[in-house]
């Protein structure tokens, strides 16, 4: 389990939770979407409908993984 701490929309400080084989997911959607890893917590915190951040993380990261297009 790693423990990141991120910035969430330049002004509000916290930590997520993820499992080593989530956290290097994230960081491939970051780098894809050519965004910061803050920018993308800020993204994704700013639609949850669930109380914890690191699962809405997880949860974002498996519907990343399910809907993306294999690649040719």
């Amino acid at each position: 389990m790693k423990k990141i701490s991120v910035i969430i929309a330049n002004r509000h400080q916290t930590s997520i939770s993820l499992e080593n084989e989530f956290w290097i997911e994230f960081q491939k959607i970051a780098k894809d979407k050519n965004i910061s890893i803050n920018q993308l917590v800020t993204e994704i915190d700013s639609t949850r409908e669930q109380e914890n951040l690191s699962s809405t993380i997880r949860i974002y990261i498996l519907n990343h993984i399910k809907n993306k297009k294999p690649e040719a």
